[in-house]
């Protein structure tokens, strides 16, 4: 089809972190204050908020990385979807909440000159 082949990310209904920024809490989980993010592959960046994530106090993670603005052209890069949930409770969620959904798809895109499926061969009965 002439276009490049891919996966498309699909985000389902996440917030963004409601913690105040100058929390604990906001200054170490920086990375969710973003949905999404790209960074140049690196093997040593293996977790959004960064090393000892309980630990540090803040910064470290996917807001250092980025601040570096490494180009994104001609290399590997890494997708970072923030999926989370903000939860407003409810009165069905007390004592305990029942469920709480959330999550994201990844589409195939290109792979195919035409749906693979028109060709199938049709309904035996037997």
């Amino acid at each position: 089809m002439g276009i490049p082949v891919a996966y498309k990310l699909v985000p389902g209904a996440t917030p963004v972190l409601l913690a105040n920024p100058e929390s604990p809490f906001g200054k170490r989980a920086g990375f969710a204050t973003h949905n999404l993010w790209v960074t140049p592959y690196d093997e040593a960046e293996m977790s959004a908020a960064g090393e000892h994530t309980n630990l540090h106090p803040g910064g470290a993670g996917l807001l250092a990385w980025t601040k570096e603005d490494r180009g994104l052209e001609n290399t590997d890069v890494v997708l970072w979807h923030t999926v989370g949930l903000t939860h407003v409770p409810r009165p069905e969620d007390w004592p305990v909440m029942p469920v709480e959904y959330c999550g994201f798809m990844l589409q195939p895109v290109g792979f195919f000159e035409r749906n693979p499926a028109l060709d199938l061969p049709g309904e035996t009965h037997c």
